[in-house]
């Protein structure tokens, strides 16, 4: 099985710059994305053979999610738990037979870190949920989580200390998370690889030189460890800020 999550940006813009190309080209079972910016009827994707489940935001142009999938799911929620009203799009759990999918895009704690209160908040919140469903049936938790957990996560982990995604707070979200029961993929995989990261600064020639941060993650329940093929950061691609990162299961 394989699965696909990609912070597009802006879905209509990324069409323009080979969204569907690279869609195509993968063939995933589950392809998520964040970040769609758009409203219901803002854009017609012609997806064949797949399942369409949209989480748009109330505040137009901003946050959003999307799950396209071959394979038709048990149930959909958005929200978390029974807070299926929730505004800004950012969440979708899809049921299957063995597992659920969670497609998530967390909130960014802001420059001044104006937001970091929710975003602690939010982290306890969506843990709880994952540790509740992971009691019925194994997670695979997707998206941008908008955290680089580790020092080998970003280029200049000294300088980015205490900013926005890099907070002790937010990574000590992360451990406690991990240490639910969850998994890392790329790391489980990888442990010591460095310089691959999957978000990179629209300042001039960061890409280019590599200057990023690995904030978008497959993280899986324990018990799916065995399945855990492989887990890929597809840093060619572009079309984004955000490239795709792919998670491959037995």
């Amino acid at each position: 099985m394989k699965l696909v999550s990609w912070n597009v940006n802006g879905l209509r813009a990324c069409v323009t710059k080979g969204y569907l190309d690279y869609f195509n080209v993968m063939d995933a079972d589950i392809f998520c994305v964040q970040e769609t910016k758009l409203q219901e009827g803002q854009i017609n994707l012609d997806l064949e053979g797949y399942h369409q489940y949209w989480n748009y935001a109330e505040k137009k142009g901003y946050s959003g999610t999307a799950v396209f999938t071959k394979i038709k799911p048990i149930s959909v929620s958005y929200g978390v738990g029974d807070r299926n009203e929730e505004e800004e799009g950012r969440i979708i759990t899809l049921e299957f037979n063995d597992f659920y999918l969670v497609n998530v895009y967390t909130p960014n704690s802001q420059r001044d870190l104006a937001r970091l209160t929710f975003r602690l908040e939010w982290e306890e919140r969506i843990r709880e949920y994952l540790i509740q469903l992971d009691k019925l049936k194994p997670i695979i938790l997707c998206g941008d989580l908008n955290v680089a957990h580790t020092e080998i996560d970003l280029k200049n982990p000294k300088s980015n200390k205490g900013n926005s995604g890099f907070t002790d707070e937010e990574r000590e979200k992360m451990t406690i998370l991990l240490n639910s029961g969850f998994i890392d993929s790329f790391r489980h995989l990888y442990p010591e690889m460095t310089d691959k990261f999957t978000w990179w600064s629209y300042m001039r020639n960061v890409r280019e030189k590599n200057i990023g941060w690995r904030i978008d993650y497959f993280i899986v329940s324990e018990k799916l460890k065995e399945r855990i093929k492989d887990s890929q950061i597809h840093s060619h691609v572009m079309g984004s800020d955000h490239c795709p990162v792919v998670l491959e299961l037995h």
